[in-house]
């Protein structure tokens, strides 16, 4: 946990974030221009609703004078605009339930206030992130990939987050590498995530997985580990195929990797180089398929926080 001034003028208006993971949840108290004030994580519940959104409440209620609302970031196909969770991600106790209105009601109940409280899908919280105020400012089309338990993704089109009928628009977990196999675990979200990738790695080279992450691979690979050489280039490749398939779905202007491990230089210009030799197979039968510029969001593991800082912020003028 990083502790900063809450004296500072602007913690009278700033506002609490949350980054739910399938892992840890990530929180922070932010000023209305991102600044990070205060930040910290804590190990995702699993086992209730109910020890969820205590776990929400625990984590805001020191900030609680210093915080004028409260912003998440969660997995699921989500209505912005209402609260609901329709479908829940890996969190399978937030299904059909009003998540705002249920931490809303629970910091009523516990202090007497009345809390504002915005949440968007984390994948297209990082989008907006970068909409507002990253690599996709500016673009009119284009896509990010957010590489951590699952793969969160958000579509933009004409410099919006495309959501769909059902807000399942760019949720990347789900789309198959092979159309021919129709398992989840056989889907992109469970074999070209960072988890996916640290899991492989530690089965590859009988490591125990808990001492397994995403800076661990990238030493292990450095370092010419065989295992994590060809666990990390076959990631890589199936992230290509991912990239490919948004080029030939939407031609993006530009499609963005997130997520921790996008710190890697290396992991980006292994995507490039990959999915560059795809585009030129195809070029090579006659076909003048375009391509796409390939970067990391510009905020990294910080994406999911500053979009749904900028979700509350829209929602807040309507």
């Amino acid at each position: 946990m990083t502790n900063f001034d809450l004296t500072r003028p602007e913690a009278a208006d700033s506002v609490f974030v949350f980054d739910i993971g399938g892992t840890f949840i990530k929180y922070a108290l932010m000023t209305r221009e991102a600044d990070i004030l205060f930040k910290g994580e804590v190990p995702t519940p699993m086992t209730s609703q109910e020890e969820f959104i205590r776990t929400l409440y625990e984590a805001w209620a020191p900030c609680a004078d210093q915080a004028e609302g409260i912003a998440l970031s969660i997995p699921g196909n989500v209505n912005a605009d209402t609260g609901d969770v329709i479908t829940p991600g890996s969190l399978t106790y937030n299904r059909n339930t009003n998540v705002a209105s249920l931490l809303r009601e629970e910091i009523q109940r516990r202090t007497g206030r009345l809390v504002p409280v915005w949440l968007e899908n984390d994948g297209k919280a990082a989008a907006l992130a970068e909409i507002w105020k990253g690599n996709l400012r500016g673009c009119r089309d284009g896509a990010v990939i957010v590489l951590g338990t699952g793969i969160g993704g958000g579509i933009v089109v004409d410099g919006k987050v495309h959501k769909g009928k059902d807000f399942f628009a760019g949720e990347l977990s789900f789309l198959m590498g092979n159309v021919e196999e129709s398992e989840f675990d056989k889907a992109m979200g469970t074999n070209a995530s960072t988890a996916a990738l640290t899991g492989m790695v530690a089965a590859a080279a009988a490591l125990d997985a808990e001492e397994v992450d995403g800076y661990k691979v990238m030493e292990l690979r450095e370092a010419g580990n065989e295992a994590a050489v060809a666990c990390f280039d076959l990631v890589c490749r199936r992230l290509s195929g991912l990239v490919y398939n948004l080029i030939c779905l939407m031609n993006p202007e530009r499609v963005l990797i997130g997520g921790g491990i996008s710190r890697q230089p290396l992991l980006i210009q292994t995507i490039r180089d990959m999915t560059e030799q795809r585009l030129e197979q195809i070029r090579q039968c006659g076909f003048d398929i375009p391509g796409t510029e390939i970067m990391n969001c510009a905020h990294h593991n910080d994406s999911n926080l500053i979009g749904a800082l900028y979700n509350y912020l829209l929602h807040e003028t309507q």
